[in-house]
């Protein structure tokens, strides 16, 4: 289907994105703009997900929300993009330098659940507010409110669940919803009655009843005029950073029992009576009052305050998420005033930790089986057969919290879970689908905002210049612009341009604060050598040698290891300066400063930064309120690959001749011996004994072999030196392969147009003729001081200028719009 279209890979594809936004940042006033943001996909990730991308299409204003009526906004823009699709532009490839006609299509829409019912016309709220489920959605009323639940019947239909009368007091027989494509959807959307927008006389100033058969349509999109729209298979990305912060929020209010966030409400256990299930939990009548049995899954004063000390006690790593002791109240058992990301790293690190020791193991495993599905589903790579055992995943993990928790816990958010994992079989990755860097980009329109009496002229004005700024950037090279702009944690590049052969001296880190020179021990200076030799591949056929020699001297001996090790660094310097003073071609320069051996006096670092991660000695972290000591590493111990786990204790640059480096990590090992009782290898957990140190005589790895995790306190063993092992993986880094050139994916420039016939200019070289045509002046003859030399110092002080006012606005989450 539009193979046309399809064929030619330069026609761009994009996502629409938009939410509202408070641009005075006072949020007791009421105001609410509307950016739509278009975002073209036919990059990678690491550069069509970034504010450069973006394309402030519309800047609908305030004070008010367009709400339904967003679409008189979107006329405009839907015009150019069937313009776009049917016609296309004339465009220019600098690849081959030809023009073509490039078309362009929409993809799907990025929002939140709110705008999402406004983009769709499909209405969020009511007894059939999921728009997958549409017609057939599941709910039932219970008092206040909208519970969605249901969800046995997306199970096969020999499960044991079904059968089960613990969910609502009945068996569930039901199929799961078809899936309603595009089409399904305009034949629902012919019996609709037409939508005028705005005030529209015909209104009458009422409220329109609902026909039955308009289900929950209040309009017919806008969309729905692209020819493509109802031939997609996702129009509407369901949001995962609203889905899991409002999961986290239900999870995390009900736990803690925190007033206005819990579930567990008196009206909550009235439900549980009216559908007469669990009477363990129904309100009882004590001498005329009415009595609340303690549920397990709501924790005690002193299990909140266990709770809130351990979440107070984390450190993570620079970068990976805010300082949340700022949002806990101990004494109180409270977390408040949590952003997106916050949530996020609560349910997928902390609160499966933190409730180990005090819930009972069907309802942690359910808890924590919940926070695993979301730590899958945003993986930067998928696989199918994966996502096809998380969708059998969560139906189970679903049906398991609807025996634990009240109806009131299953908000159309909860239910949207159901959801996410075929959305990303259809749609891919939810980096690309998420509202994460939509919401950052609003923090960064909200800082044009200089004129309060005029927000949206501001954010105009910005915006604009911000264009011309991005544009330009494209043009400056070997500077820091607009497009090549390093994180904070990103390395300096060495100023040691020679193409390095051993991998040993290639430096890809810069090191942290003032450098300290020391005289290494001589102890810890050959265990550094021995590891640098031993792990350096062109060395490994002397190492034979070196041994084959041994061999012969010791013929009764059965264990060189030792012997090796003392001898080899002088040996290995001997044999080298012997095959260099007879043929010095058969030597290369980086081997010879190998033999040579490295320079007594070695730097220390407090921290280095290495391929874009930055590691803290632990003698300095230790001071800190972020945690960057964790390292790991894989390596092979009796012939099997493990992981290995430390602090780092020094970072070590040892110096060799003709100016070639060595950066070591020196790190205190921990004893993952499974044979010991110092590690405890559990399904989703490692926790490991930090006080019992191992594998002294092996301390060394090289900078760019760690890699970073961070530790967390062990709740099942509180005031004690055990700790649960969480790796992580930084946002700003992608893995791709060394031999390919991220920036010649979408960097080449080409400035030559061989379309254009050349223009014919009339030129005098200043320099070589002395003469003038029509109004041309010879400056040397007028003002000899004044040269061309002068006019580029001007030209550079002008691009300098332009520099300083673009420097990096760091990310900052806007406020979220809390369902």
């Amino acid at each position: 289907m539009f193979s046309d279209f399809a064929k030619d890979p330069r026609n761009v594809r994009l996502g629409l994105a938009s939410d509202g936004f408070n641009p005075f940042g006072a949020m007791s006033l009421s105001y609410s703009m509307w950016p739509v943001v278009l975002i073209p996909y036919n990059m990678p990730p690491w550069k069509s997900m970034v504010d450069s991308s973006f394309m402030l299409a519309l800047l609908i204003p305030g004070r008010d929300s367009p709400g339904k009526d967003i679409d008189v906004f979107l006329r405009p823009l839907i015009d150019e993009l069937k313009l776009l699709w049917h016609k296309g532009v004339e465009t220019y490839d600098c690849e081959s330098k030809q023009r073509f006609n490039m078309r362009a299509a929409l993809l799907w829409t990025i929002n939140d659940f709110p705008a999402y019912g406004y983009l769709s016309g499909w209405s969020t709220s009511g007894y059939k507010a999921c728009p997958t489920c549409n017609e057939d959605a599941s709910s039932i009323r219970i008092r206040d409110r909208i519970a969605y639940v249901g969800h046995r019947r997306f199970l096969p239909l020999d499960h044991p669940f079904r059968k089960s009368r613990d969910f609502n007091g009945q068996k569930e027989t039901r199929l799961a919803p078809k899936p309603v494509n595009g089409d399904d959807c305009l034949r629902q959307l012919e019996h609709l009655t037409i939508h005028h927008h705005g005030k529209h006389p015909s209104h009458g100033g009422k409220k329109r009843k609902r026909d039955p058969q308009d289900l929950n349509w209040s309009k017919k999109s806008i969309f729905f005029e692209l020819p493509y729209w109802p031939k997609l298979l996702i129009r509407h990305n369901i949001d995962v950073m609203h889905v899991e912060k409002n999961v986290c929020e239900n999870v995390l209010g009900t736990l803690l029992n925190i007033e206005g966030k819990t579930k567990d409400t008196d009206k909550a256990r009235l439900d549980l009576e009216d559908m007469n299930i669990r009477k363990e939990l129904h309100l009882v009548r004590k001498n005329n009052r009415l009595v609340k049995p303690h549920a397990m899954y709501v924790l005690t004063k002193d299990e909140r305050k266990q709770f809130c000390n351990l979440l107070k006690s984390v450190r993570f790593p620079d970068g990976y998420a805010g300082n949340l002791a700022k949002n806990v109240i101990v004494d109180q058992g409270k977390v408040y005033g949590l952003k997106s990301h916050d949530c996020h790293v609560l349910i997928q690190r902390i609160i499966p930790i933190a409730i180990r020791p005090f819930l009972t193991k069907q309802i942690r495993d359910a808890l924590v089986e919940l926070s695993q599905f979301f730590k899958k589903l945003i993986e930067v790579t998928l696989h199918m057969r994966e996502l096809e055992a998380l969708q059998e995943d969560i139906v189970k993990i679903l049906c398991k919290l609807e025996r634990i928790f009240p109806p009131s816990f299953f908000t159309i958010m909860v239910h949207l879970c159901v959801h996410l994992s075929q959305e990303a079989i259809l749609g891919g990755p939810v980096q690309s689908r998420w509202m994460y860097p939509i919401e950052r980009y609003l923090g960064h329109l909200k800082r044009y905002v200089r004129n309060k009496a005029k927000p949206e002229g501001s954010i105009a004005e910005g915006y604009v210049v911000e264009e011309a700024m991005t544009f330009c950037s494209h043009y400056l090279q070997g500077v820091e612009s607009k497009l090549d702009k390093r994180e904070i944690s990103d390395e300096k590049t060495s100023s040691d341009t020679r193409r390095v052969v051993l991998d040993i001296f290639k430096i890809n880190g810069q090191g942290i604060g003032k450098k300290d020179v020391r005289i290494l021990p001589g102890v810890v200076m050959k265990l550094a050598l021995w590891f640098i030799f031993n792990n350096c591949q062109q060395v490994q056929a002397y190492l034979e040698e070196h041994l084959q020699i041994l061999q012969c001297q010791h013929p009764k001996s059965s264990d060189f290891s030792e012997i090796q090790r003392s001898t080899f660094p002088d040996w290995f310097a001997k044999r080298i300066q012997d095959i260099y003073m007879l043929n010095s071609s058969q030597i290369n320069e980086e081997l010879y400063a190998l033999s040579s051996l490295p320079d007594s006096r070695v730097s220390l670092y407090k921290g280095y930064i290495v391929n874009g991660v930055k590691f803290i000695v632990k003698s300095r972290d230790d001071c800190r309120k972020t945690q960057n000591c964790g390292v790991t590493v894989t390596g092979v111990h009796n012939d099997v690959e493990e992981d290995y786990y430390g602090y780092l204790d020094e970072v070590i640059e040892l110096s060799f001749i003709r100016g070639y480096r060595v950066i070591l990590f020196k790190c205190t090992w921990f004893d993952t011996d499974r044979h010991k009782k110092h590690v405890i290898f559990e399904p989703h957990f490692i926790s490991i004994d930090t006080s019992q140190s191992a594998y002294k005589k092996d301390p060394f790895i090289f900078g760019n072999q760690a890699k970073q995790v961070f530790y967390i306190n062990d709740s099942l063993k509180p005031n004690s030196q055990w700790k649960i092992i969480e790796r992580i993986t930084h946002r700003h880094l992608w893995d791709i392969p060394e031999d390919m050139n991220a920036e010649d994916l979408v960097e080449n420039v080409d400035l030559l147009r061989d379309d254009v016939v050349e223009e014919i200019v009339e030129y005098v070289d200043v320099q070589g003729f002395d003469v003038t045509t029509d109004d041309f002046i010879d400056d040397e003859i007028e003002d000899s001081d004044h040269s061309m030399e002068d006019f580029d110092s001007d030209s550079n002080l002008d691009d300098s200028d332009m520099d300083k006012s673009n420097k990096e606005i760091p990310d900052v989450d806007s406020d979220d719009d809390d369902l």
